[in-house]
């Protein structure tokens, strides 16, 4: 019974001595992103997708235990589903995405984790399927070459617990194929973090990427 009762109190007091730590992130895609915290919204970015060239990147601090689940939804600027941008001038085209993040120590500013290609991104709305449809006159999503594919979000998608073992791993891109704009070169980034997105930075539109931060 003695030693039943020393387990239980060491249990309870390694319960009692995890505590929460205080992270930074800085994160820029192109154009808009949520990300999550063990399944708890904790950031938002500042400027609508409905922005023209909504570009730039965010800073802000957040609290959580280790490790923790970073969650990301990130999506690429589109006017609907043919997966275009500037439908009906001459810029017609289709948009390419990119993704970037580094978490730090908020006290030391050491780096504890960042985007890389052991992420993994399932992509929930690729179009448009035919790349010819972004020379059409009058594009229509889900007619001829603008067809598109588009799944829904899974329950439970942010959550630590949640088996994401079936997902993609996320590719990493140069500066070069990716050209970050407004907001990227604000950022000191550390070299272990990564541009990424999916396997196909063009046609794949949306993303959920998901990161386990050890600590």
């Amino acid at each position: 019974m003695r030693i039943t009762i020393t387990i239980i109190l060491l249990l309870t007091m390694n319960i009692v001595k995890a505590e929460s730590q205080d992270l930074t992130v800085d994160i820029w895609v192109d154009n808009w992103f949520e990300m999550y915290v063990n399944g708890n919204k904790v950031l938002e970015d500042s400027v609508p997708i409905t922005t023209e060239r909504s570009f730039n990147a965010e800073t802000a601090k957040f609290t959580t235990e280790l490790p923790a689940l970073i969650a990301i939804h990130a999506k690429d600027f589109k006017e609907n589903d043919t997966g275009l941008e500037y439908i009906g001038t001459s810029r017609q085209q289709m948009g390419d995405g990119g993704m970037i993040f580094q978490i730090k120590d908020a006290q030391s500013g050491r780096i504890i984790a960042a985007s890389d290609p052991s992420m993994r991104c399932l992509v929930i709305h690729h179009a448009p399927i035919d790349p010819a449809c972004a020379a059409e006159q009058d594009p229509v999503a889900g007619q001829g070459p603008c067809g598109f594919e588009e799944r829904n979000i899974p329950a439970g998608w942010n959550d630590f617990d949640f088996d994401d073992s079936a997902w993609p791993v996320a590719t990493e891109y140069s500066e070069g194929t990716v050209r970050p704009k407004d907001g990227y070169d604000r950022i000191q980034w550390d070299s272990r973090a990564s541009l990424v997105w999916s396997s196909d930075l063009i046609q794949d539109n949306t993303l959920l990427c998901r990161l386990v931060v050890e600590g």
